[in-house]
């Protein structure tokens, strides 16, 4: 049986005269390669008028690239999603046979930065 929780994130910033925003990058999107299962995902910006770029950094991560062509009083991201929270076993992996005795040696072929430190 698993539980299902909703998650609401909201941060607003409230200038007291109108302002250029440089763009801005957030990243608040659960990676595609997520263990937990997202049920839905939504992200809302004011000023309205905004351009979104998304793009995926050499993680895997997302992050939404946001562009502001017009001055404005306020700026606000906001987030909700439903993630589904299940039992998942943090021993589920193979463990390469050459790796069972410690220490171990790496394979000459791989490279360096494989190395202990």
């Amino acid at each position: 049986m698993s539980i299902r929780v909703a998650l609401n994130h909201r941060t607003s910033y409230h200038y007291d005269r109108p302002v250029t925003l440089s763009p801005q990058v957030v990243r608040l999107r659960p990676a595609a390669h997520c263990r937990t299962p997202i049920l839905s995902y939504s992200l809302r910006v004011v000023p309205k008028q905004h351009f979104i770029n998304w793009q995926q950094d050499p993680h895997g991560n997302f992050l939404a690239r946001l562009v502001f062509p017009e001055l404005t009083r306020q700026f606000e991201v906001e987030v909700d999603l439903v993630a589904e929270l299940t039992v998942i076993n943090p021993f589920d992996f193979f463990l390469d046979s050459a790796a069972t005795e410690f220490p171990f040696a790496y394979d000459p072929r791989w490279p360096r930065s494989c190395a202990p430190i």
